[in-house]
């Protein structure tokens, strides 16, 4: 019964590209404000791309370094494989991420010379199947933009709770 009402949701997360999200990283969009974003491949074991079909990753701590022209994934929490058994892999290990050379360029011109970090968004299938990681380049919020957030959120619920009332009251 369990596997039905996964496999629901799993179509149901799947967009209209064909692409389908496995995780995403909703503390980024509270904790930072998003400047620009990227597309990166990942490049992963056997393992790590079962595990992540299985949805079994952690995004929230993940950040990304670019060190020696190449872009490297931090922290990203991807589950061991049960079925993989002395293959498996290592769950937080760091991980390449494939951008372009201009792409890596101009994030790290971005990075160290505005004092901004990376944060990784969301990990996606893409429609071929290919692990993909969507990244911000972000800039940290203080706590004043924290609680203006939180106030424009529930403003907007209750905006929409009085219009769901008032659809039920006519």
């Amino acid at each position: 019964m369990m596997a039905k009402t996964k496999r629901r949701k799993q179509r149901a997360q799947a967009s209209a590209d064909g692409s389908r999200t496995i995780a995403t990283n909703r503390r980024a969009r509270f904790n930072y404000h998003l400047l620009d974003q990227f597309d990166a491949g990942m490049h992963l074991t056997g393992s790590e791309i079962k595990s992540i079909r299985a949805g079994r990753v952690n995004l929230r701590d993940g950040f990304v370094n670019i060190q020696g022209g190449e872009a490297w994934l931090h922290n990203v929490h991807i589950a061991t494989y049960a079925a993989a058994s002395r293959e498996n892999h290592e769950e937080t290990r760091v991980r390449k991420l494939l951008l372009k050379r201009r792409e890596i360029r101009k994030l790290e011109d971005m990075v160290t010379g505005k004092g901004l970090t990376i944060v990784p968004l969301r990990l996606y299938l893409s429609a071929k199947g290919l692990a993909k990681v969507e990244i911000a380049l972000a800039r940290g919020k203080h706590l004043y933009d924290k609680r203006d957030t939180i106030a424009h959120r529930e403003a907007q619920r209750n905006m929409d709770r009085a219009r769901k009332q008032a659809l039920y009251d006519a």
